[in-house]
C-alpha cells in the first residue's frame, strides 16, 4: 500500500506545476539511447510484471523511471552527472526522505551490460515490495 504523503507528491492526483509537467515532456520527446534500451525493457510491464513510468514527476523532481509499487526511482547519468554529484545526492537524500529508493546506473552500464542492470533492477524491487516476487 502506498504512503499517503508519497501518494500526494508521486500519484496520479498530485499537482504538478505546468512547467514541471512541460519539462517532463520534453524529456520523454528526448531520451538519451541509453534511456531508450533501458524504457524498451521496463515498459507494459516486461520486468515482472512491475509497471514504470518514465520522466515521472515527484514534488519538484522528474525521475527518469519510476515504479510505484516498489517505491523506486532509477536515473540513467550521463557525463554531465559527473559534474553535478552535490545536487544529485540532495536530490537522492530528498527521495530516500519520502520513502523511495533511487537506483543510479550509468549510460554505459545500460549499453554495455543491460542484463546486469536489470538485475540490479529485480533486486531491488525483491527487496523493496510485496509484488509478483511474493
Amino acid at each position: 500500500m502506498t504512503d499517503p504523503d508519497l501518494s500526494a507528491i508521486s500519484g496520479r492526483h498530485r499537482y504538478i506545476p505546468p512547467i514541471l509537467l512541460q519539462r517532463a515532456r520534453e524529456l520523454r520527446a528526448q531520451q538519451t539511447q541509453a534511456e531508450t534500451i533501458l524504457w524498451e525493457c521496463l515498459r507494459a510491464r516486461r520486468l515482472h510484471g512491475y509497471k514504470f513510468r518514465r520522466q515521472h514527476n515527484i514534488g519538484r523532481f522528474i525521475a527518469d523511471f519510476y515504479c510505484s509499487e516498489g517505491q523506486l526511482v532509477i536515473e540513467v547519468d550521463g557525463p554531465i552527472h559527473d559534474q553535478q554529484l552535490e545536487k544529485d545526492a540532495v536530490r537522492d537524500g530528498w527521495m530516500e526522505s519520502v520513502g523511495l529508493q533511487v537506483l543510479r546506473v550509468t549510460n554505459r552500464q545500460v549499453e554495455k551490460d543491460l542484463e546486469e542492470v536489470l538485475m540490479m533492477i529485480a533486486e531491488r524491487l525483491r527487496t523493496s515490495s510485496p509484488g509478483p516476487f511474493s
